[in-house]
């Protein structure tokens, strides 16, 4: 009857040492499959923060608002008259989906782009770089030149007529909700 006891109770111990094992490595697996939840909850959350702060820029900078042609004819006009630019002509063509490098597309947003064509005369070669400068910098949006000549007019018949024509082209980017309304 000993010998029996103390053979059911190894086997009995046999069996509570498997199940105990088994429990174990679920307990393992499940601790696992837990942190690894928590690690991408970190990281979604950390992807949300990072989205959030340039969402934030974009917004500070102007650039998640409608195209507002007005707007932008009356900064050319100030520009002009800080610059001393003495002729200007300009023509906006219709606004369009932006191809972005990479075919990378946004799921909130459009990126939407107006290309602009500029001819600027001026007196100086710095008075048109000046220019051009504060245009490609605006205090809102984003308006990054792509091609600029600068080229000297024929000899003038006044000193104060243009010595130098700038003939540039630029893009006027905008971003807009998918819905259709403002991004903002």
């Amino acid at each position: 009857v000993s010998i029996a006891v103390a053979i059911a109770t190894a086997w009995g111990s046999h069996l509570y040492m498997e199940k105990e094992r088994r429990d174990g490595i679920a307990s393992m697996r499940q601790l696992a499959e837990a942190q690894a939840r928590v690690a991408a909850a970190k990281r979604e959350r950390d992807d949300l923060k990072a989205s959030a702060e340039i969402f934030d820029d974009l917004v500070s900078r102007g650039i998640l608002h409608e195209e507002s042609r007005l707007d932008f004819f009356e900064r050319l006009e100030r520009l002009k008259a800080r610059h001393r630019i003495l002729g200007r002509e300009f023509e906006i063509s219709a606004q369009r989906p932006l191809p972005l490098g990479g075919g990378r597309v946004f799921n909130a947003v459009d990126v939407l782009g107006s290309r602009v064509k500029l001819k600027v005369l001026a007196l100086h070669e710095g008075d048109a770089l000046a220019f051009l400068q504060d245009l490609a910098r605006p205090e809102k949006g984003f308006n990054p030149i792509s091609r600029c000549a600068l080229k000297k007019v024929e000899m003038a018949a006044t000193p104060t007529s243009p010595r130098i024509e700038a003939d540039c082209a630029l893009e006027w980017i905008t971003l807009k909700a998918k819905g259709g309304g403002r991004a903002n």
